[in-house]
């Protein structure tokens, strides 16, 4: 953990990852909203309810890891979070503003796309698969949303988007092919993809699982440095060490709603719940 948050100070109804500290109290008209919040999702695939009613907030400068088990839904809640995904209840707020919805249940979709397309562009995905352009190098894929989508004058653009290869160690492949990096040079690649696009927030699904121990090792250690550096990101990982060693906060889904969560020292340290122990056993064991 990089430095204590989410102080509980006056207990209250709300849990208290959700209850303002005595210096937020103090501080509320000069502390800037949540980059991402969401209030009593809920989200179904047909008849299979995937999320249960879960809130959550992402603070400005914070790391928020979810973990848990396969299907628990913390890879629907990143793409809920991100309005990859349409949900059936709840809110969605970015910096303070809710998403607009028309219909309800299985009937609502956002009511401005507009608005949808304005906070995509504020919350940059990294993908377990890279979804590299393969027709294109690796300097015109890093270019590529920010001159066709944010209109930004390409000179600027190509300077930003070597500075973020070099970031994140490749600055040496900026004229190469996808095909010809490997896979963890191909995730670093799609970091310094999400990072040229300037984002509020950066949200990572699985960011190294598609990867062998050696290539994951490159992208942790691009991951940890990003942490350090204070950006606000969403984290869904197996990686339980990463989790513990970047977050401010963990944040344990079983089957749709929130399990447990806290401080990383806590929760990896002295779980309370039942189902955490277990599955840290068996993170443990395997």
């Amino acid at each position: 953990m990089r430095h204590p948050t989410f102080l509980d100070c006056n207990p209250g109804d709300d849990p208290p990852y959700l209850r303002p500290t005595c210096t937020e109290r103090t501080a509320s008209t000069l502390t800037p909203p949540p980059v991402i919040e969401i209030r009593d999702l809920h989200k179904s695939y047909g008849a299979l309810e995937v999320l249960k009613g879960v809130d959550m907030i992402a603070p400005r400068g914070h790391v928020v890891s979810l973990i848990g088990s396969s299907g628990s839904g913390k890879s629907t809640l990143l793409r809920c979070a991100n309005l990859l995904e349409d949900s059936q209840q709840g809110d969605v707020l970015f910096e303070g503003e809710p998403i607009r919805w028309r219909g309800t249940g299985a009937d609502r979709h956002p009511a401005d796309r507009a608005q949808v397309t304005r906070i995509r562009t504020n919350l940059s995905m990294v993908f377990q698969q890279f979804n590299l352009w393969s027709h294109m190098t690796i300097l015109q894929n890093v270019m590529e949303a920010p001159v066709t989508v944010l209109k930004r004058n390409p000179v600027e653009v190509e300077a930003k988007a070597r500075e973020y290869l070099d970031k994140v160690g490749i600055g040496d492949k900026c004229d190469a092919w996808p095909a010809m990096l490997s896979g963890g040079q191909q995730q670093r690649a799609a970091i310094a993809r999400a990072l040229c696009m300037e984002p509020r927030a950066l949200l990572f699904d699985e960011p190294t699982s598609a990867l062998d121990p050696e290539l994951e090792q490159e992208v942790v250690k691009v991951i940890k440095a990003l942490a350090d550096e204070g950006r606000t990101m969403l984290l869904v990982t197996h990686d339980m060490k990463l989790a513990a060693d970047v977050s401010d906060h963990v944040v344990f889904l079983h089957l749709g709603k929130i399990e447990e969560q806290g401080p990383p020292e806590a929760l990896f340290g002295a779980p309370s719940s039942t189902r955490l122990q277990k599955f840290l056993r068996a993170g443990q064991a395997a």
